[in-house]
């Protein structure tokens, strides 16, 4: 298939050769096509001597038979190329595109998306309330227990202390965990605190 191309304005013309031309066929075969207006005989369809449609801006194109000079196919977008031709006004489609997912609207910021009922918070409070409670009692023991071991800095030297930096080590260490636990004790008071309100 011999293809001629004439000033073409638009890079559509090739996907034009691609698209199926049943009005073509058509003239081809003797019939005539009310559909596609003939351009050489009622001049331009698209109104005046302008290459491009009146009714979005797309460029108006011609696909020409071959004809008796041996030329091939003729596609162009000047009238002044069609006149004394059979040719066919083709209008370039779009192409198909896929619009960009958009993001899930937000919810708005009076509410509050995932609300819990009002019975079951309160419960959920109770539980965290009682788990703290627990953990200070438990701590407070354990508070206990160091001090009462600790002995006003001086615990009781064990049978595997006769080193006196094992003893000393032991003291320090002691001391270390009493500062710890206290603080644990205050953390939980606050969140027992916290909870209440």
């Amino acid at each position: 298939m011999n293809i001629r191309f004439s000033r073409l304005k638009t890079c559509c013309a090739l996907a034009a050769l691609l698209l199926p031309l049943p009005a073509l066929a058509q003239k081809a075969a003797g019939g005539a096509s009310a559909a596609s207006p003939n351009p050489a005989a009622g001049g331009n369809p698209g109104g005046g001597t302008s290459s491009t449609n009146s009714s979005g801006g797309q460029p108006v194109l011609y696909k020409c038979a071959p004809g008796s000079d041996g030329g091939g196919t003729l596609i162009t977008d000047d009238p002044n190329d069609i006149k004394g031709r059979d040719c066919v006004r083709i209008t370039p489609q779009r192409a198909n595109t896929v619009p960009f997912p958009r993001p899930a609207a937000k919810a708005d910021a009076g509410k509050a998306p995932n609300r819990v009922e009002t019975g079951a918070q309160r419960g959920r409070d109770n539980d965290r309330r009682k788990i703290l409670e627990e953990e200070l009692a438990s701590e407070q023991k354990r508070l206990g227990e160091l001090r009462g071991e600790f002995n006003n800095g001086e615990p009781e030297r064990r049978g595997d202390e006769r080193n006196y930096q094992r003893y000393v080590d032991r003291v320090e260490k002691l001391k270390a965990d009493i500062a710890r636990s206290e603080a644990n004790v205050d953390s939980l008071k606050r969140e027992i605190g916290i909870a209440r309100n």
